[in-house]
């Protein structure tokens, strides 16, 4: 089963979601990096419905057909604040999958004083200590092209400088992450004030998301790319001896964006995981099967 869903608790207005597999089923909650869409996911989320977790891969604040902040206000606090809202409308058991910025929205959001509980966290790419140079290569590709594109040709060749490879697929796809605007160019489908200086800055505390980390029990599972320039090895094995109940997946051919560069292997390992700490219940599974 498909759909999509609405969620309240951002000031700028609703977030929108595609949700997958039954209603009722432990619940898995997939957010994105800065600057992508809900379909970032490719198959992952389908895969993780038709396994029988109810799977919600949401547009995040500012992004693709979710509401823009009318205030310019995308801080990390903000985020985090929002992502809780959508925690309690989800319920639980839950378990959080957050690439990127998704991931640091995630980490700050579990530190919080009146956060919900959540049964699992899945980190994807992300660790409270960064890598600078990679960074700042996400901030540029970000900040780039603020014109946009005369066409999803000039698109497609920049992402794939950025990514260090030639993207695969039917261009038709990169409009899932560009929209026409009025002058007939192909403009990204997020907010440029989320890289505002103002923004950008109350992401980059590694000791902030360290003491919000501090109290978490949930089992957690980080997923770093082998050639990731935004957190090396070292940076994840430092954030899994930090805390009780984590592991470490370094998947090989894939970079930051993981879900993108090793789809399958991704969505294998997240399986894996959530089989084990928050399996779908038995009817879940007879319920998707039968559809």
């Amino acid at each position: 089963m498909s759909g999509r869903r609405e969620f309240s608790g951002f000031a700028g207005g609703p977030l929108v979601a595609d949700v997958y597999g039954p209603e009722g089923a432990p619940a898995v909650l997939l957010l994105h990096g800065g600057g992508q869409t809900r379909h970032a996911w490719g198959n992952a989320a389908q895969a993780l419905g038709a396994a029988g977790w109810y799977t919600v891969a949401l547009d995040l604040p500012g992004h693709g057909e979710s509401a823009w902040a009318r205030d310019g206000d995308y801080r990390i606090e903000t985020l985090a604040r929002t992502m809780c809202s959508v925690w309690r409308q989800i319920g639980a058991p839950l378990a959080v999958v957050g690439a990127s910025l998704g991931g640091l929205a995630s980490m700050a959001a579990v530190g919080l004083p009146d956060a919900p509980p959540i049964n699992a966290l899945v980190l994807v790419d992300i660790a409270p200590r960064m890598e600078e140079a990679g960074v700042e290569r996400i901030v540029s590709f970000m900040r780039a092209k603020p014109e946009g594109f005369a066409s999803l040709e000039e698109a497609a060749q920049h992402i794939a400088a950025y990514r260090g490879k030639p993207m695969t697929g039917p261009l038709e796809g990169l409009k899932k992450n560009l929209r026409l605007n009025a002058q007939g160019r192909w403009i990204w489908h997020w907010d440029p004030l989320m890289m505002s200086e103002a923004n950008h800055n109350h992401r980059r505390d590694a000791e902030n998301y360290e003491r919000a980390l501090r109290g978490l029990q949930s089992p957690t599972l980080l997923i770093r790319g082998q050639r990731s320039d935004v957190i090396t090895k070292e940076d994840a094995e430092a954030l899994v001896k930090t805390l009780p109940n984590a592991r470490f997946v370094d998947l090989r051919d894939a970079g930051h964006m993981i879900a993108g560069d090793a789809n399958d292997a991704f969505t294998a390992s997240v399986r894996e995981f959530l089989s084990e700490v928050m399996p779908p219940s038995p009817a879940s599974a007879a319920a998707v099967a039968a559809t």
